[in-house]
């Protein structure tokens, strides 16, 4: 494949952020030399930004929606959910500067300014898709599902607005999920 179509099947991807096995399988270059060569080629002219090594992206990274950053840096499946989900709905009132996943690591990062925290589920727990939410570039948990991930992790978390919580919903979704 020639540098050109490389460039143009780069640029051709709804995906702004790519990782080095992404760019190595997008181009089916097989030879290290030849990826990392291009890779740096891309970077010097301005078509890749590197975000950290081996993250990049073809846009500028602060226009990207920080969801979708932090679902890509963490380069597996995951989802936002506990903090993050309880907050925006309301039901905790603290400010929380950092966005919360659940995968199938503990992981603590920030990138350009935005903090992320991936909480470790087994993936027996992680893919269960009970009240799991497909948003166009990420996944996020429903409320109730959030507040069942909540009480896996702390069970004896405090929930500023109970009263506006489905207990039924999180009760179900904990039998589903986590089989209690």
């Amino acid at each position: 494949m020639q540098s050109i179509n490389r460039l143009g099947v780069l640029l051709k991807q709804p995906q702004k952020l790519f990782h080095t096995k992404d760019l190595e399988l997008l181009w089916h270059i097989n030879n290290k030399s030849t990826l990392y060569s291009t890779i740096n080629r891309y970077l010097k002219k301005g078509y890749l930004i590197q975000i950290y090594r081996g993250f990049y992206s073809t846009v500028e990274p602060s226009s990207i929606n920080p969801l979708e950053l932090g679902t890509s840096a963490i380069h597996e499946y995951c989802y936002l959910s506990t903090e993050s989900v309880l907050a925006k709905s309301g039901i905790i009132f603290q400010n929380i500067p950092y966005l919360t996943f659940c995968s199938s690591k503990n992981r603590k990062f920030s990138i350009i300014g935005h903090s992320f925290i991936s909480r470790q589920l087994k993936p027996a727990l992680l893919f269960q898709s009970a009240g799991i939410i497909e948003q166009p570039n990420y996944k996020e948990a429903s409320l109730e599902r959030a507040v069942a991930d909540m009480l896996y992790f702390n069970p004896s978390y405090y929930f500023d607005a109970k009263d506006q919580i489905n207990w039924d919903k999180v009760n179900y979704i904990k039998k589903e999920v986590y089989r209690q």
